[in-house]
């Protein structure tokens, strides 16, 4: 008896302490975090089938994540939870049908509970969530950029039924992706300080004032490398923004630049000027070493590629590119902001390099206005493929996607043999707000002779007259940069509409030779009216339809060019859409789960509102029975864990250790 007391003890003691490990003592890797405000923050790791959540919030009440696909609240699937005076954890699936209401109950709960406590401060609640709940009041989370709303109150709901509290709430949305999966946990310049092999470069810009009389402006200096013997790798790049200023940038990219060395060692002495002025002359810096954009927080490369620094066979100087935003056009603004560089000498297996493919900036990349949907592609064709991607390829791992104000959705589509296959990066709820970079699921692997499209599609709604292609905000881009290895000898990969396609586009046959403005000769209705006259004429809500398909269906001229800025040999004047002998379907997978209706639920209509007053004797038990209360104990004590530890330990666990422990004596 006493020998099987011994061994129960031991298998009680070691299944409680796997208990514990893997609960709580043995914490957990996030892969991404958002400060949502100042009081909440948010971690997430994507796994393969669902993806986990933990928040830690600076309120003692309750607290609420919830995900949507525009900035409205109408329509947010969320998540409400607290802790209560009795250390109990409530999680309840909830959903927001009228934006001027509370959120309200989902008859089908789907988001798994997996920690919860307070201490002094904080409200921690770690929680997980299928991508698709096939739930119907669910939002099915995809690799699209994903409106993250959030709230929270100091108070808490008063009973189990979780009316919330009628005043106080604290309430915020911003776009994040949730879906990626990095391959290396999130770094920071943190994370980096005790590393003695890396190194930092910071390529910043020098007291750039932004002028009162213009809402945007261009700004570019050059900057010569770092001071380095030999090859270096740039493992990650972040931005440095000066505090007070981060409304004002639109984006940087830093360039090579190739060219004359001595024109550019006199360039990198000055603080720079207003990019691409008429007048003055611009060092050939074209190929994109690292971009920085809306949203973004920087960029990890993979374990097996690099950034190289070479100071025998690289570039030398550099160009930062900076887009400054001043819409109030306010004074005395002056900014020192850039890009961090962190390099080791280290080497590893590859070396990355970035292609643009899309749009070059032009005017003949005409958005027409009113309209809920334009679209516009830039191609990157198969003979320039062909003459520089290696018979075994390349490997594009991460992307950003890069459209102004009017972008709604971005893809990167890809041709092989005549079938599309599935896009190598796409976004159907793409914010212009957020443009950072994606890291896509595996890499993608491109061969010589694929053709490759950079799809945008615009909404004009908001715009009474065109918009044309340029660098300005106003203006519109369609741009995707692409990570990838190993670096080829190609940058830049574009195409723009020919000008017989834009002409036929706007009815337009026959223009008028000679200097001075552009004028039509024919059709004879159009003789003697400017080009710019037929562009803000053009009755668009007639005839939009018409010139969609003339501009995507007619002729463009490829652009190409390789690492020193110089066009590759042989490319046709004109090229045509490429033949897709077979299209690219989306599969998706039907939903064989229906949702969990239990007793409680089932009386409730599924657009009941959980809000009206319940019987209070019954409170309790309607809340155990529909799965709002989570029956797991935790600690509720003053010096419990602080908001990110994983050490809580519950106090129903620790009763069931004292029981057992006093049943063997």
């Amino acid at each position: 008896m006493g020998k099987m007391r011994h061994s129960m003890e031991y298998f009680v003691f070691g299944f409680l302490f796997l208990i514990l490990a893997s609960d709580y003592g043995s914490g957990f890797e996030w892969q991404h975090s958002a400060v949502l405000d100042n009081n909440f923050l948010v971690l997430w790791t994507p796994g393969e089938r669902d993806v986990t959540f933990e928040v830690q919030v600076k309120t003692l009440g309750y607290v609420g994540l919830g995900f949507t696909r525009d900035d409205r609240r109408a329509g947010t699937d969320m998540v409400i939870g607290w802790v209560d005076n009795n250390g109990q954890v409530h999680l309840q699936d909830r959903h927001v049908k009228d934006a001027t209401r509370d959120p309200q109950m989902d008859s089908s709960q789907d988001y798994n509970l997996q920690l919860g406590y307070e201490n002094k401060t904080h409200t921690v609640l770690r929680f997980s969530r299928q991508y698709d709940t096939c739930d119907p009041r669910d939002l099915k989370i995809t690799n699209d950029t994903m409106q993250v709303v959030w709230q929270y109150n100091a108070d808490e709901p008063v009973s189990a039924a979780g009316v919330l509290p009628a005043h106080g709430a604290v309430r915020g949305s911003r776009p994040l992706y949730l879906v990626q999966r990095d391959a290396q946990p999130k770094r920071t310049s943190r994370n980096y300080e005790n590393d003695p092999a890396l190194q930092v470069w910071d390529v910043l810009n020098h007291q750039v004032g932004l002028p009162t009389e213009q809402d945007t402006l261009l700004w570019c200096r050059v900057l010569k490398m770092p001071n380095i013997h030999h090859k270096h790798h740039v493992v990650r790049y972040e931005p440095v923004i000066q505090p007070g200023n981060k409304e004002y940038l639109h984006h940087m990219t830093l360039y090579e630049c190739r060219g004359n060395q001595t024109e550019l060692e006199g360039a990198a002495r000055t603080t720079g000027g207003v990019c691409y002025q008429p007048d003055q002359p611009m060092p050939k810096c074209s190929t994109i070493a690292a971009t920085w954009s809306l949203g973004s927080e920087g960029f990890n490369y993979p374990p097996e590629a690099g950034y190289a620094l070479d100071p025998h066979t690289g570039p030398r100087y550099y160009m930062l590119e900076t887009l400054y935003v001043n819409p109030r056009r306010d004074a005395f603004i002056n900014d020192n902001s850039g890009l961090r560089f962190l390099h080791t000498e280290k080497l590893r297996t590859h070396d990355a390099g970035v292609l643009s493919i899309g749009i070059d900036p032009n005017w003949r990349h005409i958005i027409p206005p009113g309209q809920s949907e334009v679209i516009s592609e830039g191609h990157c064709i198969t003979e320039c493929t062909g003459q520089t991607i290696p018979n075994n390829g390349i490997n594009m791992f991460a992307v950003i996607m890069h459209t102004h104000e009017l972008g709604k959705k971005v893809r990167l589509r890809q041709i092989r043999g005549g079938e599309e296959m599935t896009p190598i990066a796409a976004d159907g709820n793409y914010d212009p707000k957020y443009q950072e970079y994606r890291r896509l699921q595996r890499p993608a692997k491109v061969y010589p002779g694929d053709h490759l499209i950079a799809e945008c599609t615009y909404s004009s709604e908001s715009r009474g007259v065109i918009t044309l292609g340029g660098l300005t905000t106003r203006e519109e881009t369609c741009l995707v940069s692409a990570l990838y290895y190993p670096r080829i000898d190609l940058s830049l990969c574009y195409s723009l509409p020919s000008l017989p396609t834009v002409l036929h586009s706007l009815g337009i046959q026959k223009l008028i030779e000679g200097s001075g403005p552009v004028k039509i000769q024919e059709p004879p209705e159009l003789t003697g009216m400017t080009l710019e006259e037929r562009l803000l004429s053009y009755d668009w809500q007639e005839s939009f339809q018409s010139f969609q398909d003339a501009t995507r269906r007619g002729t463009f001229k490829p652009l190409c060019s390789n690492s020193k800025g110089v066009a590759l040999p042989g490319m046709k004047v004109e090229s045509h859409y490429p033949r897709i002998l077979k299209s690219y379907q989306e599969s998706t997978l039907p939903c064989s789960k229906k949702p969990l209706r239990n007793r409680f639920s089932m009386i409730l209509s599924e657009d009941g509102d959980l809000g009206t007053p319940i019987d209070s004797d019954s409170d309790e038990s309607n809340a155990v029975e529909r799965g709002q209360l989570v029956r797991n104990k935790v600690s509720r004590s003053s010096e419990g864990p602080m908001a990110g530890s994983s050490g809580a330990k519950s106090v129903s666990i620790a009763l069931l250790v004292a029981a057992i422990v006093f049943a063997f004596r």
